[in-house]
């Protein structure tokens, strides 16, 4: 348990962006913050991990350079591991159909006889899930259930003990004395990919575990009998995987599969790993080869009604006919009993919570019909099917509309288009063609004109293309359409900017001589413009007795300590020479008004003014170019935007 909370912590550190407080990991693993402590020291004893862990004022992080050294060194070791011995333990197991003398067991392992005990008393309620039993009789321990339930418990050990959710293909092979998975895999994704199947390269590896272990078990004359073959559903696809399998193993492994275990792996292919490729382009009778109407009318209808209630379009039928497949493998799996393992399960659940929420609707959904449990890593798969629709359809909202001018030569102007969309579909869609000389330049409806021909007065969102597009074209529409989003930025930004500054509120190289003096001054005429009250200045002055705001070298923010402002505002004196303020020196004064219900809005771009006046040049150059307040405006939006 020690270890494993170890690896965890590791886990979490690995995934922060920054330092992480001894309260945080000790809420992710709910224990107490000494306790983090504690392990943290245990850490350390681990061969390499000396220095893994950095500790400081505000927290811990990984020493990157550190983690990797210290992975690679955890991959090469050669002591066993609480998996890789329960995977030795059981693989004995189920060579041995006349059990296991326990004492022996040990003594091979090297272990004390209590530890081989532990372990089986770990094993047993993880292999009762799976139909499977551990008897004991005296000093000797059997195993006893069908092949297939035999080789999907060495699928759980391993998918169960690994702390990133991932097969770790290295233990498989280190497992199972096998060197040829890697190159396996490489030649089965290149026949994958030619007979154009999607990809699932997570349920690939779950896969390649299973032939592994395939492999080992026929090795020792245990193979799939034909009453455990599975039995394909209507519209099941990948009828060729079994040969194709049988092939493959036996170049690699120099096995033969034989029948059962040939379709026993093919299933498991064509349910975890892979989907066909199909699209409405196809045609309706392309993707009746692998679903029926009524399954992709039912994901069309469970589609239907998550769009609705969480206000998103999930219509497009490409999307839906790719859902229903990966349904139908899923319903497939949950018949079998197994469901694959997502390793992005949490980091979806808590960096896209909406998208998460609104895959666990559709899994709902599916369960009130079929009447099967759907797991949290099954809906993590949903998610990322909604997910890469949704970016997708983000993806072209997020292309820049344009008119494409081309008077009509045969079809130069659909050349034109598609050699455009070639280069710069990234940035632009078209939305319309004009193929005529005479444009309506002024009524285009758009902000970017993409033309052939010169219009009679040069304009900015006109830009002038080669009839066949070359390189030199591209540069420019990408420039184009970088300064009309800057443009657009910039405006956005100066317009939040003017929510709380005010050419009332700016004052330029105004010199009080203390901070009181300076604060009363911008108070003045927050009072003045009713903002605040006399009650919130004499606030911000007893705030700033209790401790100086020169939040940089630059800038000093007073504020009271209370949100009773009438409305969240800005009052600033910009000096060309610094004035003493508490400790340091500052060239600007923002007195902050907070009001109640504005505070949250504001926050924002509090953070980007403070971020903005901590950097030495950009203070200079905002302070020499704000003569007055259009141009402080104009500069701090420039600096915030760059």
């Amino acid at each position: 348990m020690t270890r494993d909370r170890q690896d965890r912590i590791l886990a979490h550190l690995a995934r922060a962006s920054g330092t992480v407080t001894a309260s945080e990991l000790a809420d992710t693993l709910g224990v107490t913050p000494r306790s983090v402590r504690t392990y943290l020291s245990r850490l350390r004893s681990r061969p390499g991990a000396q220095d893994l862990v950095v500790s400081g004022p505000t927290g811990y992080r990984l020493d990157e350079e550190a983690y990797a050294r210290f992975r690679s060194l955890e991959t090469r070791a050669t002591i066993d591991t609480p998996r890789e011995r329960s995977t030795r333990i059981i693989r004995e197991l189920l060579a041995a159909p006349n059990g296991l003398d326990v004492f022996d067991l040990a003594e091979r392992m090297h272990v004390s006889e209590s530890t081989v005990e532990a372990d089986l008393a770990k094993l047993r309620p993880i292999v009762a899930e799976l139909d499977l039993r551990i008897a004991r009789n005296g000093s000797v321990v059997t195993l006893s259930g069908s092949e297939r339930d035999r080789r999907r418990l060495i699928s759980r050990l391993f998918r169960d003990e690994t702390t990133q959710g991932r097969i770790d293909l290295d233990a498989v092979e280190r497992a199972f004395a096998s060197e040829s998975l890697s190159a396996f895999k490489t030649a089965l994704l290149r026949e994958l990919e030619a007979r154009q199947y999607y990809v699932n390269d997570y349920g690939t590896d779950n896969v390649l575990l299973h032939i592994a272990i395939a492999v080992d078990r026929i090795a020792h004359d245990n193979r799939v009998p034909d009453d455990e073959r599975p039995s394909r559903s209507e519209g099941f696809h990948g009828e060729e995987f079994p040969a194709l399998l049988d092939a493959l193993v036996t170049e690699h492994f120099g096995v033969s599969l034989g029948q059962g275990d040939a379709e026993y792996l093919g299933y498991l292919l064509s349910t975890r790993a892979v989907a066909p490729t199909t699209s409405t382009a196809a045609g309706d009778n392309d993707r009746r080869r692998y679903l029926a109407d009524d399954d992709l009318e039912r994901v069309r209808r469970i589609t239907q009604r998550a769009g609705a209630e969480y206000a998103v379009d999930l219509s497009d039928e490409d999307f839906i006919t790719r859902l229903a497949l990966h349904v139908h493998n899923l319903l497939e799996r949950a018949s079998d009993r197994s469901f694959s393992r997502n390793p992005l399960t949490r980091s979806i659940k808590t960096s896209y919570p909406m998208i998460y929420e609104l895959a666990v609707f559709i899994a709902r959904e599916l369960r009130d019909l079929s009447g099967v449990e759907i797991d949290d890593d099954e809906i993590a798969y949903i998610a990322m099917h909604v997910g890469a629709h949704l970016q997708q359809e983000a993806r072209r909202e997020d292309l820049e509309p344009v008119v494409l001018v081309c008077p009509n030569y045969y079809d130069l102007h659909s050349v034109l288009a598609a050699r455009i969309l070639a280069s710069v579909g990234d940035l632009v869609r078209i939305d319309r063609v004009e193929t005529r000389s005479d444009v309506p330049w002024s009524s285009l409806g758009v902000d970017l004109v993409l033309s052939t021909i010169e219009p009679p007065v040069p304009s900015d969102p006109v830009v002038v293309v080669g009839p066949f597009f070359g390189e030199a074209d591209g540069e420019r529409v990408r420039r184009a359409v970088a300064r009309l989003r800057r443009g657009r930025r910039r405006s956005a930004i100066a317009a939040e900017l003017l929510e709380y500054f005010s050419p009332a509120l700016f004052v330029r190289n105004r010199y009080t001589g203390d901070e009181e003096s300076m604060i009363r001054h911008l108070g003045e005429l927050m009072i003045a413009d009713g903002a605040i009250d006399e009650e919130y200045l004499d606030g911000v002055i007893e705030r700033e007795r209790m401790s100086s705001t020169a939040f940089t070298d630059s800038l000093a923010v007073p504020h009271a300590m209370a949100m009773s402002a009438e409305r969240t505002a800005i009052a600033i004196a910009v000096n060309e020479h610094s004035i003493p303020w508490g400790d340091a020196r500052v060239n600007v004064v923002a007195l902050i008004a907070f009001s109640a219900d504005g505070r949250a809005r504001f926050q924002p771009v509090f953070d980007q003014i403070v971020e903005v006046f901590s950097v030495r040049e950009d203070v200079q150059r905002i302070i020499r170019r704000s003569e007055d307040f259009p141009s402080f405006i104009e500069e701090l939006v420039h600096t915030m935007d760059s």
